[in-house]
C-alpha cells in the first residue's frame, strides 16, 4: 500500500499542523495570563479581609476601654496603638516594591 501525495497536499498538511501549534501556544499564553490575573485579585481580596478583621478588632478593644473609663494611660495606649501600626504599614507600603514577575525564556534582565 503506497500513499501518493501531491506537493499541495503536503503543504496543506504542514500548514494545518503549523496553525494547530500556533493556536495551542496562544491558548497556553492566555491561560497563563488568566492565572496571573486570578492570583493578583486573590491577593487583593485576602488583604481586604485581613484589613477589615483587624479594623474590627481595634474598634472592639477601643470601645471596651472607652466604655469603661478609669485608667487614662490605658486609654492613651489603646488610641495611639492603631495610629502607630497604620503609620508603619503606610510607610512600608510606600517605600518597598515587590517583584512578583516570573522569568520566561528569552527575557533579558
Amino acid at each position: 500500500m503506497t500513499i501518493d501525495l501531491t506537493p499541495e497536499q503536503v503543504l496543506a498538511a504542514a500548514g494545518a499542523l503549523f496553525a494547530l501549534v500556533l493556536v495551542w501556544r496562544m491558548g497556553t499564553r492566555r491561560a497563563r495570563k488568566a492565572a496571573e490575573v486570578a492570583r493578583a485579585s486573590a491577593r487583593v481580596v485576602s488583604l481586604a479581609g485581613r484589613v477589615v478583621f483587624m479594623a474590627a478588632a481595634f474598634v472592639g478593644v477601643q470601645w471596651l476601654v472607652i466604655a469603661n473609663p478609669g485608667n487614662t494611660t490605658l486609654l492613651i495606649v489603646v488610641l495611639a496603638l492603631p495610629d502607630l501600626l497604620a503609620a508603619y504599614v503606610l510607610t512600608r507600603t510606600l517605600t518597598v516594591t515587590s517583584m512578583d514577575t516570573t522569568k520566561r525564556r528569552g527575557d533579558r534582565r
